[in-house]
């Protein structure tokens, strides 16, 4: 029995093995944001390895994460830049219209509205834009176009994954504070470890079947939804 347990095959062994690979993966993932105009391409490549963990593949961690990193580096900084700026905007007007433009009117409520409404929007395409990106091969527009209509078509997903995202964080901050050194030692690899578990589930209904998938090993196009 003890010999079984201690096997490293053993799933319990494997999936322990998962979390220090999630460690060296905050490491990379700090180290290579630093510069701040590649977190699009550290992200990117953190969700190509937990994509790999969650499905099982075998690789080194740190040479996927290298290879992710390079290969993807310009059209992730790209789409990382746009991000960056819709953030920016969208974050200026809701600031905007909640602590300067206090004055109770009708012309408020409507742009409050519509600024929460696009930054829910800004969510949801945040959150698969990196996967997709290290998953499937498209142009920047076609990335953006597909995140958008994903986070649609698999809403209560979506809403998992951000609910998720935020309650794992705000446990660790203000209910449970033993918990903040295990969140700064897994950092932001953690939650993108977590949601590819829902990732694999969603982009296996867009993937080739089994026997053209080994033909081209990578999908080339995700067509439109």
């Amino acid at each position: 029995m003890f010999s079984g347990f201690f096997n490293y095959d053993n799933p319990v062994w494997r999936f322990i093995g998962k979390f220090f690979d999630v460690m060296i993966l905050n490491l990379l993932w700090i180290v290579c944001s630093l510069p701040i105009v590649t977190i699009g391409a550290s992200t990117t490549a953190v969700y190509y390895v937990t994509l790999k963990l969650v499905r099982d593949e075998e690789g080194a961690t740190i040479k996927a994460f290298f290879k992710s990193f390079r290969e993807n580096f310009k059209q992730a900084t790209i789409i990382w830049l746009i991000l960056l700026a819709a953030g920016c905007i969208i974050g200026f007007d809701l600031y905007f219209f909640l602590m300067i433009q206090t004055a109770p009117s009708t012309m408020r409520n409507v742009m409050m509205a519509v600024f929460i409404a696009f930054g829910v929007v800004y969510l949801g395409v945040g959150l698969y834009v990196f996967p997709l990106q290290c998953r499937f091969y498209n142009p920047v527009k076609r990335t953006l176009f597909n995140a958008f209509f994903m986070s649609i078509r698999h809403f209560f997903q979506t809403l998992g994954m951000l609910a998720l995202n935020v309650a794992l964080p705000a446990l660790a901050l203000f209910v449970v504070p033993l918990l903040q050194p295990l969140l700064m030692l897994f950092g932001f690899p953690l939650l993108a470890f977590f949601n590819s578990y829902f990732f694999v589930a969603i982009f296996d209904k867009y993937m080739p079947p089994k026997e053209e998938e080994d033909e081209v090993h990578e999908l080339d196009q995700l067509e439109g939804l």
